[in-house]
């Protein structure tokens, strides 16, 4: 009876197994690859006390661990064992992700997870497989945007390594790179991924804000680049958060009998348009930037849609915790972990 009953949940598995076998083999990647790289992490008091490493690298990854007890102690993040471990990427990227988006709607391609509930892109570990996933997609008839990674959160459940391609930033950049990713494993909602790196967004950037000061001084060359930095980005997103509603207003315009050739036109001149616009971005400030972002081809549906997912929602976690908590952090924190269940 029990050789019969194991023979059957066997069998069941093995269905199961063919039945989903694009998700079984997706996960076996991803997991695999993940445990590669915590397997390959070493820990940061071992690296820190190697003579071979040079003293460089030493000092950036004790500016991380900095960066980490600061967001413990003084935001109130979870303490986690993430970022208490380097893995080297020679220089190579590591993940990259694959956003998908209708080609006249701003909507995007959701993906579902077990557990994690439903996200506007996927990753990927190995980038011929990215590309093949890609290829699919755009074949289907979706917008698609690969990207590499800087970085990622497992969510607490696994010890998040540094990684060293995170360690090239400008302090600034990377505190609330650190920071942000850290928000993940404090709050996370299952279904909300806008809302979540939204968030992170939010206390990553004022994290780093706060830890610049503390570190160096409200007056210090790193502030002021940072804070330089925030000028741009905050013009950026708003240009592109105003140009997303742009194509929605054009695309909902739209009808069943519009050609299609007209619709791709319309909607490659209001890229263009704003593309080009960008330029006027630059004015006034000190930093040279890049002009150049779309020099090979322009964005379609799926970078505006997950622009649309970090950068959406930022401005209104800005004004709730400024407005309703008086700038009190620990105590916007709470309300929110109080508010939104998390996984």
């Amino acid at each position: 009876m029990v050789k019969k009953v194991g023979i059957a949940l066997v069998s069941v598995l093995v269905l199961i197994g063919i039945w989903q076998w694009r998700w079984v083999s997706y996960g076996w990647m991803q997991a695999s690859g993940q445990l590669s790289i915590l397997w390959n992490a070493r820990p940061v008091s071992e690296v820190l006390t190697d003579p071979a490493v040079p003293d460089s690298l030493k000092i950036r990854l004790r500016l991380v661990q900095e960066i980490r007890r600061f967001a413990i102690d003084s935001l109130g993040l979870n303490d986690t064992e993430s970022y208490q471990s380097f893995y080297d990427q020679r220089g190579k990227p590591i993940l990259w992700v694959l956003t998908a988006a209708e080609p006249y709607k701003i909507k995007a391609v959701d993906w579902q997870f077990p557990l994690i509930g439903s996200f506007t892109y996927i990753g990927y570990f190995d980038q011929q497989r990215a590309l093949r996933a890609k290829a699919e997609m755009a074949q289907k008839g979706y917008d698609t945007d690969l990207g590499e990674v800087a970085a990622w959160s497992t969510l607490g459940y696994f010890n998040d390594p540094i990684l060293s391609g995170m360690l090239s930033r400008q302090v600034g950049r990377l505190a609330s790179l650190i920071i942000h990713e850290m928000t993940h494993s404090t709050l996370f909602v299952k279904d909300s991924h806008e809302f979540n790196e939204n968030l992170a967004n939010f206390v990553g950037d004022y994290g780093a804000v706060r830890f610049l000061a503390m570190k160096y001084g409200v007056n210090s060359v790193q502030t002021r680049e940072y804070a330089e930095g925030n000028v741009f980005s905050e013009r950026y997103i708003q240009h592109i958060n105003r140009g997303t509603r742009q194509l929605d207003n054009l695309y909902g315009g739209f009808r069943p009998e519009t050609p299609v050739a007209l619709k791709d036109s319309l909607k490659i001149t209001l890229i263009r348009q704003i593309v080009r616009s960008v330029d006027t971005l630059y004015r006034d400030l000190k930093t040279p930037r890049s002009r150049r972002r779309w020099r090979d081809q322009l964005p379609n549906n799926a970078y505006f849609v997950g622009f649309a997912t970090y950068n959406a929602q930022r401005n209104q976690f800005e004004e709730a915790f400024r407005n309703q908590f008086g700038g009190d952090f620990r105590k916007y924190l709470l309300y929110l972990k109080t508010k939104y269940p998390s996984l």
